[in-house]
């Protein structure tokens, strides 16, 4: 069932009487037995002044905007981080979807608090190489938002270094372009291109943004997938590149190491370490053993460890424990 909820408009107060209205819902729902539970996520405290009579509320971790801000460098808004530590606070049972987060979270807020560790699952049945040999050669993919918090300003200046040692590697792009907060640029694209190396942007495919539905073709087309990010929590992309077996290489941060064994399952570098990242770039683009095994490995994980089947079960568990 899904229920639209008109916000409230009070100039300066529509945020409470939005809330309260929640609230009123909530409690109606619960207590015609159409719900058990309130599961809603950390992104600016929504659930900061929802007190319901008797309804659990759970907030899952995603990545607040206090903890992107941390990761990124950025001046947090006071108000966000008064109605997410309020929520938090006052939530009757915490997730998050890695370890990293929670952990972070807790540092950035100064709490103490516990949460249960259940990752982003996907549908590995909907993600399956069905044609392992269906690539191009030395193509290297990027999908996703181009924006710097990704490792967008450095994907340049690594791809240059590949450039040197492989002169048949393209780069495709897959994403929405995204104007840059710091710099007050409207383009991330257009700042990459000044980043490029002339020889390297000749390269270059930016497609812009591209259905969902045809992200799978575009994986399978690709030889190595690339994610070089500074901030995420616990990111999907990435697992639909392992589930299509797909060699990764991938920032080494935080979150990083709970989905990928360094070596095994992908390759972890920092983002800021060009050569490196190019390395290991060149490593699979020049290694086809490599390739399939590395893929074999990432499937293999994400089958054992974030296949929708595996996580669905946990989180049932986790809710029969909440409800009262």
């Amino acid at each position: 069932m899904i229920q639209q909820i008109k916000n409230v408009k009070v100039k300066g107060l529509s945020w409470w009487f939005t809330r309260k209205k929640l609230e009123r819902i909530i409690n109606e729902l619960y207590s015609n037995r159409e719900i058990d539970l309130v599961e809603a996520p950390d992104w600016t405290g929504i659930t900061s002044f929802i007190k319901p009579n008797k309804c659990p509320i759970i907030i899952r971790l995603h990545g607040s905007d206090v903890y992107f801000c941390h990761l990124d460098d950025r001046p947090i808004k006071w108000k966000n981080k008064f109605h997410e530590e309020r929520a938090l606070k006052n939530a009757d049972a915490l997730l998050a979807v890695s370890k990293f987060v929670a952990d972070k979270t807790n540092s950035v807020f100064g709490l103490n608090k516990k949460f249960v560790i259940i990752p982003n699952p996907i549908n590995s049945k909907l993600f399956q190489n069905d044609n392992e040999n269906n690539y191009t050669d030395q193509t290297i993919l990027y999908f996703g938002s181009l924006i710097r918090k990704k490792g967008l300003l450095e994907l340049p200046l690594i791809f240059n270094k590949v450039l040197e040692k492989n002169l048949n590697a393209k780069l495709i792009l897959i994403g929405k372009d995204v104007p840059d907060i710091i710099s007050g640029n409207d383009s991330t694209w257009g700042m990459m291109q000044k980043l490029f190396s002339e020889k390297a942007l000749k390269n270059v495919q930016y497609l812009g943004s591209v259905p969902y539905e045809e992200i799978k073709q575009k994986i399978q087309q690709s030889k190595v997938c690339v994610f070089p990010s500074f901030a995420e929590a616990f990111p999907v992309s990435w697992l639909e590149a392992m589930a299509l077996e797909k060699p990764i290489v991938a920032s080494n941060i935080g979150w990083a190491n709970e989905m990928i064994d360094d070596g095994k399952s992908g390759f972890l570098v920092n983002p800021k370490d060009h050569v490196l990242y190019a390395k290991r770039i060149i490593d699979f683009l020049e290694d086809e053993n490599l390739c399939v095994k590395v893929g074999k490995q990432a499937r293999k994980k994400v089958e054992e460890s974030f296949d929708m089947g595996v996580l669905a079960k946990k989180n049932i568990e986790f809710y029969k424990k909440i409800k009262v």
